[in-house]
């Protein structure tokens, strides 16, 4: 990958984000996705998947597996799946490698080959380059977009600080790697350029349960769209959101994006 350019970084700065060509090799991006494959072969379905009731009672203690499998899953590695490809017994309706949404949300810190990636000598470069002094990373995904159209879902335009919340904003910044083709058929990101000056609209605290704002779009392609995307928060100076759904633990604090 070529260095970035000065003209480059002021496109960052204006638009909120800015788009790299072959960033990553075709061998790093295979290394991710022959992972991700490994990972899958070891899933087990969790056990708030696992209902043969449908009492109220019973859903209400699904619900709230769901949301504890959620809200814990800051420092693990744990499958979210699409809707409508498990039966009540947790067994699998469609091929399981379609049927997984994403993956997440420490795959940073438990796997080797995402770890390496994230901590690659280019994205360090690349994020002294964008101007970060002591940048953590605070979680990290695997995202599938399945390729069977009726199951692919549309991603409403939103911003980041809404589940990411700092002060002040605009401290946290995503690295997207798409790992395939990315293209308005198969669900790409749109951008809204200099969305990310204009504050944020809505917030998601965990008593519920600076980005720029993007979506992305309905698969009805055929071929799937897999990404690997970490977040990362300039530590220097910020405060992270107590409300925040995602929380650094003890086994866990948010790694240093430079080592």
């Amino acid at each position: 990958m070529a260095s970035v350019t000065q003209h480059q970084v002021q496109k960052f700065h204006e638009d909120g984000f800015l788009v790299l060509e072959h960033f990553f090799s075709p061998e790093e991006c295979d290394s991710m996705r022959s992972s991700i494959q490994r990972i899958l072969d070891g899933m087990e379905v969790p056990p708030h998947c696992r209902t043969e009731f449908s009492t109220k009672e019973e859903e209400q203690l699904q619900a709230q597996g769901s949301s504890d499998y959620f809200l814990t899953s800051g420092d693990k590695i744990r499958f979210f799946f699409e809707k409508g490809v498990l039966d009540e017994r947790g067994n699998f309706l469609i091929a399981k490698e379609k049927s997984v949404s994403k993956v997440g949300h420490a795959l940073h810190a438990h796997d080797p080959v995402f770890k390496q990636i994230t901590h690659s000598p280019k994205v360090q470069e690349l994020g002294r380059k964008l101007g970060l002094e002591r940048p953590v990373v605070v979680q990290s995904m695997y995202i599938f977009k399945t390729l069977t159209p009726l199951l692919s879902i549309t991603v409403t335009p939103h911003q980041d600080a809404t589940f990411l919340h700092t002060e002040p904003l605009g401290r946290v910044l995503g690295f997207w790697i798409a790992l395939e083709d990315a293209t308005q058929e198969n669900g790409c990101l749109w951008f809204i350029p200099g969305s990310h000056t204009s504050g944020i609209t809505r917030r998601m605290v965990r008593a519920a349960q600076g980005s720029f704002v993007h979506k992305s779009d309905m698969n009805c392609s055929g071929f799937s769209r897999h990404v690997y995307t970490f977040h990362v928060m300039e530590a220097e100076g910020t405060s992270w959101s107590k409300e925040n759904w995602l929380q650094p633990t003890p086994e866990l604090p948010f790694p240093p994006l430079y080592t």
